[in-house]
């Protein structure tokens, strides 16, 4: 069953951020995730707004998504990530087939 990483980002140094934008793609798509939203561009339409920066990426498994948040390959992008930002990450199953 497909997995969703979903992250709220608040950019704290746009120089670091900027290298993890450039790195991270590569990582995610070695795992076979896809990135489908990454941008600043949002329109709330009730509650809250999470985060001045949303980004979702699909995976094929759970289990997929928690191999490629522990890889050593995301291990550096990661670091940049949690240097530059106030992030929160979530992993959370999507719906099965109908």
């Amino acid at each position: 069953m497909a997995a969703y990483v979903i992250m709220t980002i608040e950019v704290t140094d746009r120089e670091q951020f900027e290298l993890f934008l450039e790195q991270v793609p590569a990582t995610v798509k070695r795992y076979g995730g896809r990135r489908l939203v990454s941008g600043e561009d949002i329109t709330v339409l009730e509650g809250d707004q999470l985060g001045p920066r949303i980004a979702v990426m699909e995976f094929d498994s759970k289990e997929q998504a928690n191999d490629w948040y522990n890889s050593d390959d995301y291990a550096g992008p990661k670091e940049l990530r949690t240097q530059s930002t106030i992030s929160n990450m979530v992993i959370v199953e999507g719906l099965p087939a109908e």
